[in-house]
């Protein structure tokens, strides 16, 4: 397993495949393992890394650094370790960690591809909501996430799939519960005018967790960005329909 450590943390990583390169961000708790189904079809011709990102997975769980800049600045230097300059693909809060990537260190990233993401929580009525999810992981962590995993997930998602995510959700470290604070106030479309690399918005019909009206007013916002919607998918699109994922990512990448 490759690891290399980058700001004082150990980070997993996996690094498969030839041609344009990829950087495969998950969502807050889980691992690299989420992009799985989709790696076997864009491995033919991709040079492929995903990474667990601090906090996270098979990587160190440091009790500092977790923030959205930390991240940022941990996948900076795994950049530049690999030496690559790839399309940045993130889901959820990876689609946040990207696109701060993206505003700080454009000369590092190709492209990026929000995957349902980013939220901007303080002005869509879901600030009172990410509160009392902090609370609620402090009293009963467990059955907090094994009650708010299931609606991350449209209709073709198998129950295994929801329980295999509730995993990997208490596995990872509770230190990067902070993130939700910082996301109490986060807020980037002030800033994304001055994007210059080229964004993609590929989000999944039927999320209940961040609803398609934040991508669109993202996009607008963002000079040549462009919204891309899976049907019939939530929050999670790459895992519950990789082919149609992979297809969409094929047409951007």
């Amino acid at each position: 397993m490759p690891y290399t450590t980058v700001n004082h943390t150990r980070l997993h990583y996996e690094d498969a495949g030839t041609g344009p390169a990829l950087l495969l961000l998950h969502g807050w708790g889980t691992s690299g393992r989420v992009w799985q189904s989709c790696l076997p079809d864009l491995v033919r011709d991709h040079r492929v890394v995903t990474v667990d990102w601090r906090g996270c997975g098979r990587s160190d769980h440091p009790a500092e650094g977790n923030t959205i800049a930390g991240v940022v600045d941990d996948l900076a230097g795994l950049i530049e370790t690999l030496g690559i300059h790839p399309t940045v693909v993130g889901s959820s809060i990876g689609g946040v960690f990207a696109t701060e990537l993206a505003l700080a260190r454009p000369e590092l990233v190709e492209r990026v591809v929000a995957v349902d993401s980013p939220g901007y929580w303080p002005s869509t009525g879901m600030l009172a909501k990410v509160r009392e999810l902090r609370e609620q992981l402090v009293d009963d962590r467990a059955g907090t996430v094994a009650g708010w995993v299931p609606d991350w997930f449209g209709p073709k998602a198998a129950p295994e799939l929801v329980g295999w995510t509730v995993r990997q959700l208490l596995d990872s470290g509770v230190y990067i519960d902070e993130l939700f604070t910082e996301c109490t106030t986060y807020d980037p479309r002030p800033r994304l005018k001055d994007l210059k690399v080229p964004i993609t918005y590929l989000h999944g019909e039927l999320d209940g967790q961040i609803p398609l009206e934040v991508p669109r007013a993202c996009a607008a916002e963002t000079p040549g960005a462009r919204v891309h919607v899976l049907a019939g998918c939530g929050h999670l699109p790459h895992q519950e329909d990789p082919r149609a994922f992979t297809a969409a990512l094929r047409s951007i990448a």
